[in-house]
């Protein structure tokens, strides 16, 4: 999908850029699949902020997803693809049958009247959804379960998807975007293809407004700031900050493992992202 750029009119447009939007077929989404979306601006229970440079931002509607892909052995239609504020990829609404209506993900080449199926019996064509058992070496797959019934949670990100490397005792190895390579039970199920909106890695935002409309409040760096503010602040004339890079809290910003001991998971990596 094309990046389409400005004309210079103003140093904001010299290196903006945008998407054209060309897969998209409708503006209006599908109400009953819409919820309310709070905005909690980076703030807990408590009414502290937690995550920090979060506010503002334009209203939206959350779309309901089917990442589980129930509908087995049921055809659907693809009636719509549409933007979804809530992610980096599109979506696409399919129509069932029996007149029930759902988002799924869409994939690089979905198409309006497409058909798109679920269950063992599916063939291997991009928007399909089947058991790993069921892939083909050498195929991309996106939105793969964990656990087997749980529905997709991985790979569901823009221009994202996993590549079906090998298959033994009951398990499929895929090799993530991030180059590591993981085992899944064959019983869990992707989606074939890859995530619509690859093009988005490319797009620059150009002007911190157009941050803001998305909710992201100015980031003062450290350095800039007094010491008694932060850590790194502080100094006669410019400083590169001295010592380790720390939030304001003293906590190291770059280095420390920030991942938990998950040894149920970790079990499961074949190969790291980091050699």
């Amino acid at each position: 999908m094309p990046i389409k750029t400005y004309r210079p009119v103003t140093p904001t447009h010299r290196y903006k850029t945008a998407n054209t939007f060309d897969q998209i077929t409708t503006d209006e989404p599908y109400r009953p699949l819409l919820v309310a979306k709070r905005r909690t601006s980076g703030r807990n229970n408590n009414g502290r902020i937690t995550i920090r440079h979060r506010g503002g931002g334009h209203r939206r509607h959350y779309r309901i997803i089917d990442f589980k892909r129930s509908k087995h052995d049921i055809p659907g239609v693809v009636s719509t693809i549409e933007y979804d504020p809530n992610r980096t990829c599109f979506i696409a609404l399919v129509k069932y049958p029996d007149g029930a209506y759902r988002y799924i993900l869409a994939t690089t080449n979905m198409k309006v009247g497409q058909t798109v199926l679920a269950g063992e019996q599916a063939e291997v064509t991009e928007g399909n959804a089947m058991p790993l058992k069921k892939v083909p070496l050498g195929t991309m797959v996106h939105n793969i379960e964990f656990r087997a019934g749980k529905g997709g949670q991985l790979v569901r990100s823009a221009g994202t998807y996993a590549e079906v490397q090998s298959k033994e005792n009951k398990f499929v190895q895929l090799k993530l975007s991030s180059g590591e390579i993981r085992s899944f039970s064959e019983e869990c199920f992707a989606t074939i293809g890859q995530v619509s909106n690859p093009e988005r890695m490319n797009v620059v935002f150009g002007s911190a407004g157009r941050k803001r409309w998305m909710g992201r409040r100015p980031h003062v760096r450290g350095v800039a700031m007094n010491p008694v503010d932060h850590p790194m602040g502080g100094g006669e004339g410019r400083s590169a900050g001295g010592g380790h890079p720390v939030s304001p809290w003293g906590k190291k910003a770059k280095g420390q493992r920030t991942r938990r001991k998950r040894k149920l998971s970790d079990k499961y990596i074949v190969r790291r992202r980091k050699k």
